[in-house]
């Protein structure tokens, strides 16, 4: 099970309170944690990465062990803290604006 973070809006999209857990057959990757994130929480399609081409979109960013995930390829392997439950996977709400 791999531990995510969501961002408050995205708590209240889905219903849930707190973080999830969700489960990932096979590697776990940004992809496969995202497949399973939205084969959960259907709502949550096409709100951190488009429905067509898959890519993240502009202002969510991904965290893992205090690391930048949000330019790596999908295929990327998590750490092995976040396989392992002792870290969550955070997807972020980046701000902008002055």
């Amino acid at each position: 099970m791999i531990r995510v973070v969501l961002p408050a809006h995205l708590r209240t999209l889905a219903r849930v309170n707190g973080e999830v857990s969700v489960e990932v057959a096979g590697e776990p990757t940004l992809l496969s944690v995202l497949n399973a994130l939205e084969t959960q929480y259907p709502v949550l399609r096409g709100t951190i990465r488009d429905q067509v081409t898959h890519e993240r979109r502009p202002f969510v960013r991904f965290f893992a062990c205090e690391e930048d995930y949000s330019h790596e390829p999908a295929e990327t392997a998590l750490p092995l803290a976040v396989i392992a439950g002792k870290e969550p996977f955070l997807i972020v709400g980046a701000m902008s604006g002055g």
